[in-house]
């Protein structure tokens, strides 16, 4: 059973940090003791075929391809036991990243929020297996990014409730399990697509800011 994705009202998109090993392995983390999260703002949200715009002065723009779960009802401290029940379903995200302003700040936040920065969709899908459902990324038609959710450090159920022990999730909210290996820069003109098996695929235009156009 299929969403629409832009029926969602969420209070806050929570992302999640260092979550697959090869990931880990690009960066040169340590694999992690517990889920490393942050958070984008609802602001930041646009949906498929809609523009993402490269910021002024941003010189290294980012895709990261990611699993997202959609939040069904409220959840606070909950069992990973539990979580199921509590999910409505599963899109796309792609959590845009300035890469220079993230080494340069030395946290993620700015990073991480501009508007047009977490492109979701096409819409929620109910029935699929989060623990092995492939993941992949595409610029410009070119293979960027291919794994498994068989890889994730910590799974969904895991995620939802270490996340719930922290903050209430509201229905709506979004939680994203984090990105596989193989992200890298996108330029204006650029397509960046995201296709998750059993859900479908994301695609986006970068363009670059004007006047008009904000950031």
């Amino acid at each position: 059973m299929r969403f629409p994705v832009e029926s969602l009202k969420p209070t806050k998109i929570v992302c999640v940090g260092t979550n697959y090993r090869d990931h880990a392995k690009e960066l040169g983390m340590d694999i992690p003791g517990e889920p490393l999260i942050f958070l984008k703002p609802v602001s930041s949200i646009i949906y498929d075929s809609q523009e993402i715009v490269l910021p002024r002065g941003v010189t290294r723009l980012d895709y990261e391809a990611e699993l997202a779960v959609v939040i069904k009802e409220e959840a606070r401290r909950i069992e990973e036991k539990d979580v199921p029940g509590h999910i409505l379903g599963y899109t796309c995200l792609n959590d845009v990243t300035a890469r220079d302003l993230q080494k340069k700040d030395g946290q993620w936040t700015r990073a991480k929020s501009f508007d047009t920065f977490c492109p979701v969709g096409p819409w929620v899908e109910t029935d699929i297996d989060p623990l092995n459902v492939k993941v992949e990324s595409y610029l410009n038609g070119d293979l960027k990014q291919s794994s498994n959710t068989r890889e994730l450090i910590f799974t969904v159920n895991r995620l939802v409730s270490f996340i719930s022990g922290v903050m209430t999730l509201r229905p709506g909210d979004i939680i994203s399990t984090g990105t596989p290996y193989g992200v890298g820069p996108m330029q204006p003109g650029d397509i960046i697509e995201i296709r998750i098996e059993g859900i479908g695929s994301l695609k986006n235009k970068v363009v670059e800011s004007n006047p008009l156009t904000l950031p």
